[in-house]
């Protein structure tokens, strides 16, 4: 793999931080925690406008077709800038859902809107265990006997589902000795009868959802892919967002380690700068040794999965180690910031709480390490 960016990527990096620079100052990210939306719906616009949206949508359907490299490389410079909204939940789970397993029909009829910011979208996957394993699915579908299914259950952290127009819905469509088999997709509008929202209360003040399925009835038009074989669609979609989150928490401790470096060459203690002295220098290249080793994990991940290549114990591998290094950025940032570090006013508490809530959004560290061992066998 080739490290160095393309001058296309280059560029796309050097804009993205420029316009969330300007766009996204901490004062609206804050602000965004308190709103009921939890974003801006002319940021959204200027954002499609820029062709963000559809930069992993192939170009038949409206898209750029640019792969999840350069989706990546946008999405680092959005942790970076703690950028709220819909556009992981829609963008990244919604938008690869459709590619992933939506019909042609579907795909046309939906991701050229996704492409210009006019449909959001959000997947419904984990429930009460909170756990990403399909033994774990208990929302059950049953069919109608006309092509379409009745969907009961309860999805919790669903990401901005309270604005999404649609929700793609894993669903247990049949009992089976596999647990991975009787497993569909779904395509619900979100307003239809039986389908209830509400905004759960999370520590970085992000959008997560309680969604209850009750008795919500579904069209066949509404299946993605097969019924009974959507588990391996569902993990293919969970595995490159797993990848994609990655560079966002990237991004954030990048971010994180450049503020703490910045503080530690400005704030004097004993006549000298606190850099200078060597606790805090190795704590710093500690966190630079970090970072630097989630982005090369990370973007092998994703690399691999541009290129059609088994990724599942890479895609693992970066999230256990970007999980524990983000983490512990924030901690040492806390620890060498001092008592202004811990203020609501500084902006490292922003990036700390989302250190934690990224740490658990597609698996934790501990739920990777045991996929990664299974893997090996052991």
């Amino acid at each position: 793999m080739d490290f160095e960016l393309t001058e296309e990527q280059s560029m796309l990096r050097t804009m993205a931080r420029s316009f969330l620079g300007a766009k996204c100052p901490k004062k609206l990210v804050r602000e965004m925690i308190e709103d009921e939306r939890g974003y801006l719906a002319d940021l959204w616009k200027e954002m499609a406008g820029l062709g963000w949206m559809g930069l992993a949508v192939p170009e038949e359907y409206g898209g750029a077709g640019s792969g999840l490299l350069n989706l990546a490389i946008l999405i680092e410079e959005m942790g970076r800038a703690c950028l709220p909204g819909p556009f992981f939940s829609s963008v990244v789970l919604g938008g690869l859902s459709l590619l992933e397993a939506g019909s042609e029909e579907l795909r046309r009829l939906f991701l050229p809107r996704l492409v210009q910011g006019e449909l959001l979208l959000t997947l419904a996957l984990t429930e009460s265990s909170g756990v990403y394993a399909v033994d774990a699915m208990k929302t059950e579908a049953i069919s109608d006997g006309k092509g379409g299914f009745t969907i009961r259950g309860t999805k919790l952290f669903v990401p901005d589902a309270h604005v999404a127009d649609y929700v793609v819905c894993v669903a247990r469509t049949k009992d089976t000795a596999k647990p991975e088999d009787g497993i569909t997709l779904f395509l619900v509008e979100r307003k239809s009868p039986g389908v209830k929202c509400s905004v759960l209360k999370t520590i970085a003040g992000d959008k997560q959802c309680e969604v209850v399925f009750d008795n919500a009835e579904v069209p066949e038009s509404g299946i993605l892919g097969e019924i009974d074989k959507g588990w391996y669609h569902a993990q293919q979609v969970v595995e490159k967002a797993t990848a994609i989150r990655c560079a966002e928490m990237l991004g954030g401790a990048r971010q994180v380690l450049e503020m703490t470096v910045s503080y530690a060459k400005d704030r004097a203690q004993f006549g000298h700068p606190i850099g200078s002295f060597q606790a805090i220098q190795h704590a710093l290249a500690d966190m630079f040794t970090d970072v630097e080793a989630c982005s090369v994990t990370t973007y092998n991940a994703i690399w691999r999965l541009s290129a059609g290549l088994p990724a599942s114990q890479e895609v693992s591998m970066a999230k256990a180690l970007v999980s524990e290094a983000f983490k512990k950025a924030a901690t040492s940032a806390h620890q060498i910031h001092g008592a202004v570090g811990f203020t609501e006013d500084h902006d490292l508490p922003l990036y700390f709480k989302r250190a934690k809530a990224w740490e658990l959004s597609l698996g934790d560290a501990h739920f990777h390490f045991d996929k990664i061992a299974a893997q090996e066998g052991i």
